[in-house]
């Protein structure tokens, strides 16, 4: 099995880590629907065409702001599972500057095994999620570019 986590956030990691420990699909759910219990409500006024990820079977929104050189997500979904791999990306790539983001190796979904355990449906979905956060990093951090 290759190691993509090596390059991973260390909050991602640690939480890609806990999920790679689950040999059992069934255990790998209840982690996401435990983490999707963590997960900090959307306000309503960011529940708009623009935070929607596309692609995704479940409504599932992202939001991004940039506070001291760092990116903050926040998210929701209609689906439990999809809210708890929501909740893996809002808590593992928040606080973060926009490059470390970037670099972020889509991989890691294969070694935290949750490739396996996902519908293909859900499996694109979560890459769209992740592509997104990317998306609104770049552009965050083009912003602030453009304003100094």
């Amino acid at each position: 099995m290759s190691n993509n986590t090596a390059s991973l956030p260390p909050v991602l990691e640690k939480l890609v880590q806990k999920l790679k420990r689950q040999s059992d699909p069934k255990r790998r759910y209840e982690l996401l629907i435990w983490l999707a219990q963590k997960l900090e409500p959307i306000a309503d006024q960011l529940k708009v065409p623009d935070n929607r990820v596309p692609g995704c079977t479940s409504q599932v929104f992202i939001s991004a702001r940039l506070e001291d050189g760092k990116i903050y997500y926040t998210g929701d979904a209609d689906a439990q599972i999809v809210k708890g791999l929501v909740t893996l990306l809002v808590q593992g790539l928040s606080g973060l500057p926009s490059q470390d983001i970037l670099a972020v190796d889509p991989a890691f979904i294969q070694d935290s095994g949750l490739n396996i355990s996902l519908s293909p449906s859900r499996a694109n979905g979560f890459y769209n999620i992740l592509q997104m956060m990317k998306q609104k990093a770049a552009l965050l951090d083009q912003a602030a570019d453009l304003a100094s």
